[in-house]
C-alpha cells in the first residue's frame, strides 16, 4: 500500500560504486498520481536523498546509530560493496474529492508525513540485503495542508477544503529488513531476473512483500540491487554508469497496519477498512550518463483494492514515479 504514496524527493543511481570508487550522489523522486491521469491533484510524496558508496577494494562504510541496532540481520560475510543512504522527504494522502469540507467516512483520511530514513546496504555478489531505520511525524506539523494549497494555486487545481480532519500529530517510526537476488541473466548481460523479499515492523507501516523483476537493457550487473531502495521511496529500479533499461515487476504481499489507512496509532482519528493482502506490478524505463540518470515508473497497487473504497484509495494506489540522480 502506502509506503509508496509518500512526497519528497528520492533516490536513485547510488549503487554505481558497488564496481567503482568511492561514489557520492544526490537525488529526488517525485511520486504523483497526475502522471497517471488522476486529477485529484498533488498528493503522494517528494523525497530528497544522500548516497555514499564504497567497492570491495577499500574499507567497508559503518553502519550509522540509526541502523546500528538491526545488523545483527545482515550476513556475516564481507561484503563486496556497502552503501549507506539517508531520504528526508513528506508523505500526503487525500481522499478522492478534496473539494469536500467533510469526507465522508469511507474515504482515505487526510494525512501528511514528515520522515527521515536511513538505508544501510551490503552486496554480496548477486546478493544484496538491506536493513532501514525511519522515523518522523504525521499530522499537522507535517505542514502537509501548506504544501498541497501552495502547489494547487500554483497549478490551478482545486482548492482542498477537508485538511481540518486529518489524521493529528504523532511520532511514527518503521525498522526494515530486505533482500535481493540476481536470479538470471543473460550471457550478453542485456536480460536479467531479480527477485526480492522484504518485511517492516512499526506504527508508519508493518508489512511483508515479496516479488520479481524482469530488465531488459544494457550495463545491467552493477545496478541489481537498486530496487531495494524503492519501499522506502528513495528511487525507481534504475540504471547506473551509462547504462539503461526497460523493466516490469510484479509484488504481492500483506499489510498488516499503514497509518495512513488506519489512522493514528495512540489517539482516536479517521480511518477507513481496506483490503490488507496487496497485489501490484510496476513498469517504466532508467537512462544514465557518466554523472546523472533519469528514471520513471508506473505503479499499481488496487488489484486487490476492495470495490467499495476503489475510488478513494486510487490515489494511493495508482501513481508515476519520476527520479533523477546527480552524481556529486
Amino acid at each position: 500500500m502506502k509506503s509508496y504514496i509518500p512526497l519528497f524527493l528520492g533516490s536513485l543511481l547510488a549503487f554505481a560504486p558497488a564496481y567503482a570508487d568511492e561514489k557520492h550522489w544526490i537525488t529526488g523522486t517525485l511520486d504523483n498520481d497526475l502522471f497517471v491521469g488522476n486529477d485529484s491533484g498533488y498528493t503522494n510524496g517528494l523525497y530528497l536523498s544522500y548516497f555514499k558508496a564504497h567497492s570491495a577494494d577499500q574499507s567497508p562504510l559503518q553502519p550509522d546509530i540509526f541502523v546500528k541496532p538491526l545488523l545483527w540481520m545482515l550476513p556475516d560475510t564481507k561484503p563486496t560493496a556497502t552503501v549507506n543512504v539517508y531520504s528526508y522527504g513528506q508523505t500526503m494522502a487525500t481522499p478522492s474529492d478534496i473539494t469536500i469540507e467533510e469526507p465522508p467516512l469511507d474515504e482515505v483520511p487526510y494525512s501528511a508525513a514528515l520522515m527521515l530514513t536511513n538505508t544501510f546496504v551490503e552486496v554480496h555478489g548477486s546478493r544484496a540485503d538491506s536493513v532501514r531505520t525511519a522515523f518522523g511525524f504525521v499530522g499537522p506539523i507535517a505542514g502537509g495542508e501548506t504544501a498541497q494549497k501552495v502547489v494547487h494555486k500554483i497549478i490551478g487545481s482545486p482548492e482542498p477544503k477537508g485538511w481540518h480532519t486529518q489524521l493529528g500529530n504523532e511520532f511514527i517510526f518503521q525498522f526494515s529488513r530486505g533482500s535481493i537476488w540476481r536470479n538470471w541473466s543473460s550471457s550478453n548481460d542485456h536480460m536479467d531476473i531479480l527477485t526480492f523479499a522484504e518485511g517492516s515492523l512499526g506504527t508508519l507501516e508493518s508489512s511483508v512483500i515479496g516479488g520479481a523483476y524482469f530488465r531488459y537493457g544494457r550495463n545491467l550487473a552493477p545496478s541489481f540491487m537498486i530496487p531495494l531502495l524503492n519501499r522506502s521511496r528513495a528511487t525507481n529500479p534504475g540504471s547506473i554508469a551509462n547504462g539503461w533499461n526497460i523493466f516490469a515487476g510484479l509484488d504481492a504481499g500483506y499489510t498488516f497496519n499503514l497509518i495512513y489507512l488506519d489512522g493514528n496509532t495512540f489517539k482516536n482519528s479517521r480511518s477507513i477498512d481496506y483490503k490488507h493482502e496487496q497485489l501490484g506490478y510496476t513498469f517504466g524505463f532508467a537512462y544514465s550518463w557518466s554523472h546523472m540518470g533519469i528514471s520513471f515508473a508506473v505503479s499499481d497497487l488496487s488489484v486487490l483494492t476492495n470495490e467499495r473504497t476503489k475510488d478513494s484509495m486510487k490515489n494511493m494506489t495508482q501513481f508515476g514515479t519520476l527520479t533523477l540522480a546527480f552524481q556529486l
